[in-house]
């Protein structure tokens, strides 16, 4: 199983993994067997008064450390059905897992997790485009990751908290005054800004599902079972695009879906790349759908009949893209691949 190229292309969201996680990770994957008919519970007793003491117990094992991506920013050109990617360049240039890229409104930085030191804690970055320069925005013994600013201009972040609780928080842009967004709902993955007020949000679970919450009201109502971990707001309206999982006997594929957040109608769009086993998605301003899968760009426009091929990232020099982010004017991709050239 593991030497599977779909089990390698796979990146989870969050490291270390909670066990609700590690199933979805292994959902879909060939050989992978996920028992859902029985729960087995564990239950663990003190040690009899007269148990004689454990001598020298061996030490914990040490944690695997996240994979290793960077993050490559490239010129986006398009026209029409035509799509150009130029010259990528890396702009996170960190030894480990630099992921999760978002724009800024204003297009002017780029937000990002990065594990940096040899470690498995993250943090929140900011690469600045104009000037090239890394500014590191969260500096907490916790992990942040999935950056965002928000429609007040701070910035979301989903924390992994000391008791290992992923909960959705907020920070100044520059770091400060953190905060938990909503206190009850958990535990959350990823999530995306509706409005001031609204969000769409990736909830682990068994099934993993998608759910509008209200900051107002602290509360969150399930709109959606069984879904991938791609979450954007699609441009032009208060409409969400995620990803569906659907299982037929063994074989699992994906939809593109879009969520009306004010009516909760979902419709459905398009169909991933047969053999996707996830979809990471971007929409550019105009509304081409964006995705990336086995080293090719693919995308899709209201009235295809289905997704095409667009761009090979290969040929720039792009192996293994996990993410894409479109930039606010669209003339640019940020895209999370394996380490190396270009």
């Amino acid at each position: 199983m593991t030497a599977s190229r779909e089990f390698h292309e796979r990146d989870v969201v969050m490291h270390p993994l909670s066990f609700e996680e590690l199933r979805w990770a292994f959902d879909g994957v060939p050989g992978a067997v996920l028992p859902q008919d029985r729960e087995i519970t564990i239950e663990f007793l003190p040690p009899p008064p007269d148990a004689a003491p454990v001598q020298n117990p061996p030490s914990p094992p040490a944690q695997a450390p996240p994979p290793d991506t960077e993050i490559y920013l490239a010129p986006l050109t398009v026209r029409g059905d035509r799509v150009e990617i130029g010259a990528p360049r890396n702009i996170s240039n960190s030894p480990g897992y630099d992921n999760q890229p978002s724009f800024t409104p204003d297009g002017a930085g780029i937000l990002f997790t990065s594990v940096r030191g040899g470690g498995t804690q993250s943090d929140i970055y900011r690469y600045d485009v104009a000037g090239g320069r890394v500014v590191q925005i969260t500096n907490t013994p916790e992990s942040e990751y999935s950056p965002t600013v928000t429609p007040a201009g701070d910035v979301s972040v989903v924390r992994v908290e000391a008791d290992r609780t992923q909960r959705l928080w907020q920070f100044t842009i520059d770091g400060g005054n953190p905060r938990v967004v909503l206190e009850n709902v958990k535990p959350v993955g990823y999530h995306t800004w509706i409005d001031e007020h609204t969000l769409a949000l990736f909830v682990l679970g068994e099934p993993a599902t998608l759910q509008i919450a209200d900051t107002r009201t602290g509360t969150a109502r399930v709109v959606a079972r069984n879904i991938g971990r791609s979450l954007r707001t699609i441009p032009g309206g208060r409409t969400i695009g995620f990803v569906q999982r659907l299982r037929t006997g063994d074989t699992v594929s994906l939809e593109i879906d879009a969520l009306d957040a004010a009516s909760g109608a979902v419709t459905e769009l398009v169909q991933a790349p047969d053999g996707a086993t996830e979809a990471d998605c971007a929409w550019t301003p105009d509304g081409l759908l964006l995705l990336a899968f086995r080293d090719r760009l693919y995308g899709w426009r209201r009235g295809w009949a289905a997704m095409r091929e667009l761009a090979a990232l290969d040929a720039v020099g792009l192996h293994g893209v996990t993410r894409l982010a479109v930039s606010p004017k669209g003339d640019a991709l940020a895209i999370v691949a394996a380490p190396g050239r270009p």
